[in-house]
């Protein structure tokens, strides 16, 4: 296996996450008008701390695909789970009856990332297999969430320091 396909999904998931950072804050409350749930609105800084952290395990994900030669459980399991998040991010839009966050780079940007991806497994006699996206559900939802708290967290902290 080479580089390319960690590379291609990294750098996908990359150009697709900077569009969730800048809209996530607005789509948020925008959500918050509609349902009246304050505690979902998100500041700038939450959201880019969130992304950031995120970042953090699709990178570590990645590298371990490369050194694994794609048999990683972890990148299997992003690699099939960032697949999945297109269709979230399509059923949201829809859900909503508009523009969500991410949106707009879901499928010309992170679907042929993680496509590219996915073919390089194939071809490599690494198919990935419907456990794989059950794994990356299991994996990266429960992260999401946990980025947003500890970003929550520490723009909390550092808000109370100054």
């Amino acid at each position: 296996m080479s580089w390319k396909g960690p590379t291609a999904l990294f750098a996908a998931w990359v150009i697709h996450d900077l569009e969730e950072a800048f809209a996530f804050p607005a789509s948020c409350d925008r959500l918050v008008d509609r349902t009246g749930i304050e505690q979902l609105r998100i500041t700038p800084q939450q959201s880019w701390i969130a992304v950031g952290l995120m970042g953090i395990l699709v990178a570590v994900a990645c590298g371990r695909g490369v050194r694994s030669t794609g048999k990683s459980a972890i990148y299997r399991a992003v690699v099939a789970g960032l697949e999945a998040h297109v269709v979230t991010h399509l059923g949201a839009s829809v859900a909503q009856r508009g523009y969500t966050a991410g949106v707009v780079t879901a499928l010309p940007i992170m679907l042929p990332g993680a496509l590219m991806a996915r073919r390089e497994l194939q071809r490599d006699g690494c198919e990935l297999r419907f456990r794989d996206t059950v794994n990356g559900v299991a994996l990266l939802l429960p992260a999401a969430l946990v980025c947003q708290v500890v970003a929550r967290l520490i723009r909390r902290v550092s808000a109370a320091k100054n």
